[in-house]
């Protein structure tokens, strides 16, 4: 298997809500495609969002009521600190909950985090080492 992830699909509730949260919110550029998903091209991957009892449904699995938190995070990195709080400010504004301020974290970076309408954290960084961006 080649080191890649080629889609991060996310399952949700709201379809319209979720679509227009990363789209018109966050201004990710949306791919157009009919049917009931929603693609955003990303650099390097795409984001999917799709109907969670749809996507469970495909796996062949039930929906477990959902209670704190899942274990999964998606990160964002960003070129300085001045930029994690401008996207945490975006995302606020846009209909997420700001979960954790940015702070300086342990590792020498710069996050926060956010959650967005359907319920999954992301965090925002800035790594000072490494140009994850």
């Amino acid at each position: 298997m080649k080191a890649k992830i080629s889609i991060i699909t996310l399952g949700v509730e709201d379809l319209e809500r979720a679509t227009r949260f990363y789209g018109e919110g966050l201004g990710l550029p949306k791919y157009d495609f009919e049917g009931n998903i929603s693609f955003f091209s990303l650099e390097g991957t795409w984001l999917a969002l799709y109907p969670k009892e749809e996507l469970a449904k495909d796996i062949g699995l039930p929906i477990l009521p959902q209670a704190g938190f899942s274990g999964i995070t998606l990160a964002h990195n960003v070129k300085s600190k001045s930029e994690v709080d401008d996207v945490l400010t975006q995302a606020v504004s846009a209909g997420a909950q700001l979960i954790k301020p940015a702070v300086d974290v342990f590792w020498g970076g710069y996050s926060g985090y956010f959650q967005d309408p359907e319920g999954h954290y992301w965090e925002v960084a800035y790594n000072p080492y490494e140009d994850l961006t």
